[in-house]
């Protein structure tokens, strides 16, 4: 029995983590059972509903027990949620229609180990695009943010990281920030302000 496992995206391990991270990302909707893993140290990835250990993680949840509507988050490890929205109050309303609907995004990347050239071609190939300022751009585009993130995925680094807001269908995609900045970033994003004082 494994005390650590690595899960692996687009060819690229991420981990270790321990049982209770790997219970965790299951039930924030991070760890799927088709998601990608191996005991730490081991090279044979499989579906996580493969390994004994984590097909438990993915039971259905207990009446009474209703999954978080903070939304549906391409994290670090790239493991999809299966929630809709991520705010709200961010863009368009939940009720509004999603089908073939063209997204409006902006995209942020930090590229320290490729090349930038690729990640931008890459963008204006995605749709009408226009660069705001070195390594950032707005996009519209008919795909949905996840066809885009994983597009764009291919032409990054171990060390390059991005950042898309879909401010059209209220969603939000990272990669590469790592298990702690995923955890401040999903707390930001869908953290419950309340109104501002107004003073004077």
């Amino acid at each position: 029995m494994s005390d650590t496992w690595s899960i692996n995206v687009g060819g690229q391990t991420y981990g270790p983590y321990t049982l209770q991270h790997m219970q965790t990302f299951a039930a924030e909707g991070r760890l799927a059972p088709h998601s990608l893993v191996a005991p730490t140290g081991d090279t044979n990835f499989r579906p996580a509903a493969e390994h004994p250990q984590l097909l438990r993680l993915f039971a259905q949840p207990k009446p009474g027990h209703a999954p978080s509507a903070t939304g549906k988050f391409v994290t670090a490890e790239g493991v999809e949620s299966d929630e809709d929205t991520i705010s709200p109050t961010f863009g368009r309303s939940n009720d509004e229609p999603r089908g073939g609907t063209r997204g409006r995004f902006v995209i942020i990347a930090d590229m320290k180990s490729r090349s930038i050239t690729g990640l931008e071609e890459e963008i204006f190939n995605l749709g009408p695009a226009y660069s705001l300022m070195p390594q950032a751009w707005l996009l519209v585009s008919d795909q949905q943010i996840n066809a885009i993130r994983n597009t764009l995925v291919q032409k990054l680094g171990k060390l390059d990281t991005f950042f898309i807001v879909d401010a059209t269908h209220n969603k939000a995609a990272w990669f590469n920030f790592g298990p702690e900045s995923d955890t401040r970033i999903r707390r930001v994003w869908t953290a419950q302000h309340e109104p501002l004082e107004r003073t004077g």
